[in-house]
């Protein structure tokens, strides 16, 4: 079956991963903290009224029927899930604070192991990024590279081809998208994400048949950034995606690196802006493996996100924290000092009142009450 993608995982177990992770105000953080407080899926699973019911509400989890036809969907577009703790689950993007649970994907996951750099930029780039963007990918994977990408227009479909065209050295591409595994998206690139699993390797955090809507395309670009060791801007407007890549490539520690443009053309700003801010300026494919080669976790660009990687463990007794929470997000730190409560007390009600639908999370370990 399917789900048995772990020799050490039974089927029970990672029907309930699944189950648990498509219930009803169940995210990444609150995923990994129910496991981390119950141990196992099932028993989550199990514990998940009761604690929804001191959050303030009732709660059913997801329907063992709408499991077995994800499954059944998953088989049949050929790919196979891959779990946070399993052996082919990638080491950088383990790493982050909250990784996602789990992920679908088709291809080679050997690829998931070779040296990786993520290629990103604009959808609407000029004639010149898109053959700088293929021409790196091409040699960075003729040099073992394997290149992660979005599959959108522009910087990212050339990222992809280039990076096909010269995987003959043990190189590919790596393709992670922002809708279900079976979902091509844009239209214009079915054939090339196609391409990508076949050749390559295809990725997904959402369940199949989830059409890509816009509050999706940041959880892919925190995969985006959390699989490879550095991400390059090839062109980029000020406020675009890439840059949010970018940033969460910072706040996970990796080389954030830009290539440069003209001040005169607004898809170069977002690039100008990166560099001024402290990413590592490159001008040539032999530019991205010096900065990479060796990297163990020191990059030498000095643009920062903070990273917030503290998880402490979850208690039984909730802390009292609802009267300090308003619709304008604050830190959970903050929570923690105002409150006078531990660590652990602040989690746990901010997990009871999250399954109870209570509680949004924002970027940065924030919270506020749900609008």
């Amino acid at each position: 079956m399917t789900v048995a993608a772990q020799a050490t995982l039974s089927r029970g177990e990672a029907f309930a991963r699944i189950r648990l992770l498509r219930s009803p105000n169940i995210g990444p953080v609150s995923y990994n903290q129910l496991m981390r407080r119950f141990g196992t899926a099932e028993a989550a699973l199990e514990a998940l009224p009761d604690l929804a019911a001191r959050g303030g509400a009732p709660y059913r989890p997801a329907a063992v029927e709408r499991i077995e036809n994800e499954i059944a969907a998953v088989r049949k577009a050929g790919a196979r899930y891959l779990f946070h703790d399993g052996p082919d689950y990638p080491a950088l993007l383990a790493a982050l604070e909250s990784p996602p649970p789990i992920l679908t994907v088709r291809g080679d996951v050997g690829l998931l192991s070779r040296p990786s750099v993520a290629v990103v930029g604009a959808r609407n780039a000029s004639a010149a990024a898109v053959k700088l963007s293929r021409d790196f990918a091409t040699a960075l994977s003729a040099q073992g590279y394997a290149v992660i990408s979005g599959l959108a227009r522009g910087i990212d479909a050339a990222a992809h081809r280039g990076a096909l065209a010269g995987m003959a050295e043990g190189g590919g591409t790596v393709g992670v998208i922002a809708s279900g595994i079976d979902i091509s998206y844009p239209p214009e690139n079915a054939e090339l994400q196609e391409q990508v699993a076949c050749e390559g390797l295809l990725i997904a955090e959402m369940p199949p048949g989830t059409e890509p809507l816009a509050r999706h395309f940041p959880h892919r670009n925190r995969i985006i950034a959390g699989l490879a060791t550095g991400t390059l801007v090839v062109e980029a407007a000020p406020k675009s995606g890439s840059l949010i890549t970018a940033r969460l490539a910072a706040e996970a520690g990796r080389e954030v690196m830009a290539i440069p443009g003209s001040p005169l053309d607004s898809r170069s700003h977002g690039c100008n802006q990166l560099i001024r801010d402290g990413a590592i300026l490159v001008q040539s494919p032999e530019d991205v493996i010096e900065l990479l080669l060796g990297f163990e976790g020191q990059p030498r660009s000095s643009f920062r996100e903070g990273q917030h990687s503290w998880a402490p463990e979850i208690e039984d007794n909730p802390a009292d924290i609802a009267g300090l929470l308003t619709l304008a997000p604050i830190g959970v730190d903050e929570l923690i000092r105002q409150s006078g409560a531990t660590a652990g007390a602040v989690q746990m009600a901010l997990l009871e009142m999250e399954l109870a639908g209570r509680l949004q999370r924002h970027a940065g370990g924030r919270v506020s009450l749900q609008s």
